[in-house]
């Protein structure tokens, strides 16, 4: 009878453990302030819209961060540090007012997804040259950036399943077919003609949205 009460207890204590880790992985922090309390807690962190400026010493703590949100926060780089947070899967740097990726952004070697969404400043070509590298890379958002075409870096990719254009320039669908893993490609509120429209009919071997 004893063993049976102590595994119950123990089973008890690991479910309870595991519970307190979804939890935390689904709680979204919005001050740095909050978040800097138990930083090893923190898997969402979202600081859009703000003035933020923070230490290297500070991002070094988030070591389970998955999710960060910089959208909006006026940011003339990216601080270097960032690009240390191994566990990230996710960033937002929408809106901000910086040129280029740092080089060391390649390190981010779990990121799947970015948004650089309003980004009106940003070298392009640079950029995905820097993007390219991050072997997990899936999900790119380069949406309202004032595109009319792509460059050539974007053939680079080599495992990227989902590409937004939304809200660009685009008088005809990007010529990407060689990207392999391509499986969805967002073209809507562009300037595509529906005759050429009527294309996204043919095999291109992804979906694409007008």
């Amino acid at each position: 009878m004893k063993k049976i009460v102590q595994l119950s207890a123990l089973l008890f204590f690991f479910s309870s453990l595991s519970f307190a880790q979804i939890n935390d992985k689904e709680k979204e922090y919005t001050s740095m302030r909050e978040a800097l309390i138990n930083p090893e807690k923190v898997y969402r962190l979202n600081l859009s819209n703000q003035d933020i400026s923070l230490s290297s010493e500070q991002w070094s703590r988030f070591v389970n961060l998955e999710y960060l949100n910089l959208k909006n926060d006026h940011l003339k780089e990216i601080p270097l540090e960032i690009t240390k947070i191994k566990s990230l899967k996710t960033i937002d740097l929408s809106g901000n007012d910086f040129s280029k990726l740092p080089d060391a952004f390649s390190n981010l070697v779990n990121l799947e997804e970015i948004y650089l969404n309003d980004e009106k400043n940003m070298n392009l070509p640079k950029t995905l040259s820097i993007l390219s590298k991050l072997p997990k890379l899936k999900t790119l958002h380069l949406e309202n950036d004032n595109l009319s075409k792509l460059p050539s870096e974007i053939l680079l990719f080599k495992n990227l399943e989902n590409l937004y254009l939304n809200q660009n320039n685009f008088k005809k669908i990007p010529e990407i077919q060689t990207l392999d893993h391509l499986k969805y490609l967002d073209l809507r509120d562009n300037k595509i003609k529906p005759e050429l429209q009527d294309m996204k009919n043919l095999n291109f071997g992804f979906k694409i949205n007008f």
